[in-house]
Order: structure tokens, then sequence, then C-alpha cells
């Protein structure tokens, strides 16, 4: 009798485990082309919303929105992420950076700063190439600093950029490219 219990108790636990996981697997899986991406997974190619061609906006109307789309052209992946404006420029940071597990979880730091770092970010419905320029040391970085702290309540300091980990990325102008 005992030995029957345990068996029907480790049935139940592998269940318990392989259902969500499945589950999770999944809906990764089928969100990986979608247009965007949603709050757990990343998606695919940024498409609908218009492509914005013109002067350099005034990016201050960033103060005002939370989250932005992301989405990298090599490799087309998107995802959600914060924004941060200072003295009209756009920047996006990551966090946990010092880490392999940060470094993995993040990977598309890694890859846009390896890469070509050409992006394409939505914001308001309203797509802009972009170019992915990582900041290592600069006196703007302290308006970024500050920008983050009151906007997110971000941790974020000066030396955690310059020990590496957080990268800080200027939302450049895709220029010549």
């Amino acid at each position: 009798m005992p030995r029957k219990i345990l068996v029907v108790v480790l049935q139940i636990i592998v269940a318990m485990v392989t259902i969500p996981a499945v589950a999770l697997a999944t809906m990764s899986f089928e969100n990986r082309n979608n247009d965007g991406p949603s709050i757990l997974f990343p998606g695919g190619e940024l498409v609908s919303g218009e492509l914005y061609a013109g002067p350099e906006p005034d990016w201050s109307f960033t103060d005002e929105v939370s989250t932005i789309h992301l989405q990298l052209d090599n490799p087309l992946s998107s995802r959600l992420i914060w924004i941060e404006e200072s003295d009209g420029k756009v920047y996006i940071t990551s966090d946990y950076m010092g880490t392999w597990l940060g470094r993995r979880w993040k990977h598309w730091a890694v890859q846009a700063y390896e890469g070509d770092g050409l992006a394409v970010v939505r914001i308001n419905d309203i797509r802009y190439e972009r170019k992915l320029v990582r900041v290592f040391y600069s006196p703007l970085l302290e308006g970024v600093i500050d920008k983050k702290i009151a906007k997110y309540r971000s941790r974020i300091t000066r030396e955690a950029i310059e020990s590496g980990e957080t990268w800080v990325f200027e939302l450049a102008p895709r220029a010549g490219v």
C-alpha cells in the first residue's frame, strides 16, 4: 500500500511540473512570430504602426511612456523595455550584465553590442529605426541615471555602469546605414 501511494504522489508531482512547463514552452514558441512581444515572452518583427520618417523627434514625450517595444534586426526578435530620455536623446539600459545569468537573461544586450546594433523601436504605435550604441563613459550618463531613478525607482549608479553591471545604450539615429 505505501508503495502505491508513493507512485501516485510522484505522478502528481511530475504532472504538476510537466504541464506548466509544456504550457510555457508552447506559449513562448507561439509568440516568437507575433508582431511584438507579450509581457512574458519575446516576439517577432515589429510590423504594425507607421514607420517614422522625418527630423529627429523631440523625445521628451517618452517621459510619459513606461515601456516600448525594441526589436533587434539581427536576430529578428522583439521585447518590452524601459526607456529614458536625457538631453534630447533616448536611452535604454540592461541591468545584471555582470553575471553569466544576467547576460543569458538579457542576451539582447550582448547581441546588440556584439552585432551591428540595428534596431526598431515602437513607441505609441510609431516605429523608429535606430542604432544601439553602447555608452561607457559620458557626462550625459548622470541625466540617464537621474531619469531612470525618478521614472522607475531604479537603483542604477554610475559605478554599476562603469563596472559593466549595467549597460547603457543610446538609441541613436541610423544615419548613413
